[in-house]
């Protein structure tokens, strides 16, 4: 089933969020906080912008999966500099980081990186997760379907996201939603966008 965001919600968010985080696969233990991955890619926007969230639930009330995202990337990175930054109190790593996890609070650090100037054009961005045992099941389609109807219904008309390039899985998911490879300069990301049309 999927439905809209509970506050009840948001521990079982951040779990999923770390059990789906190193490309897909398992990322607990790979950082001093297993709640880090989460505090990046998924609370900050069902904190800041729940309507958008969409819940895949397994029919007893618990998130097996989730859609997160933002109408304006940049209107959002400067929600984020001005209210979860303070929130969260994380340290600022050294400069330039060296570690993976200095990599991820340095990004924590600096939500100007959501405002890629090359993606003005794809105002709004997404995150989608799903636990494994619900993958494969055309699941994460109905997710993204509702996300999508979400974004046009408000007047947004494209949408890009930022994956792994080793995340091949989730490449041939995109691809048969109409994603495409956007060119926006080196940054070790692949970076896809669509419209919000209906699937």
């Amino acid at each position: 089933m999927i439905r809209t965001y509970r506050p009840a919600d948001l521990d079982t968010v951040y779990d999923i969020c770390v059990r789906t985080a190193d490309s897909g696969g398992d990322a607990r233990g790979m950082y001093s906080d297993d709640r880090l991955m989460g505090d990046l890619f998924a609370a900050p926007y069902v904190t800041l912008e729940p309507e958008r969230a969409r819940i895949l639930d397994d029919g007893d009330g618990t998130p097996v999966g989730y859609v997160v995202g933002t109408a304006d990337s940049a209107g959002f990175a400067r929600r984020y500099r001005d209210e979860w930054i303070p929130a969260l109190r994380r340290p600022l790593p050294p400069d330039p980081p060296v570690t993976r996890e200095h990599r991820m609070l340095w990004m924590h650090h600096h939500p100007e990186r959501m405002a890629v100037p090359e993606l003005a054009d794809y105002p709004a961005h997404l995150h989608i997760d799903l636990l494994p045992p619900w993958q494969g099941r055309g699941l994460g389609r109905k997710l993204m379907a509702s996300f999508l109807a979400g974004l046009h219904d408000a007047g947004v008309a494209r949408v890009h996201l930022g994956m792994a390039p080793d995340n091949t899985g989730a490449r041939t998911f995109y691809h048969r939603l109409g994603f495409t490879e956007l060119p926006v300069g080196d940054s070790g990301v692949i970076y896809l966008g669509r419209d919000t049309r209906p699937l």
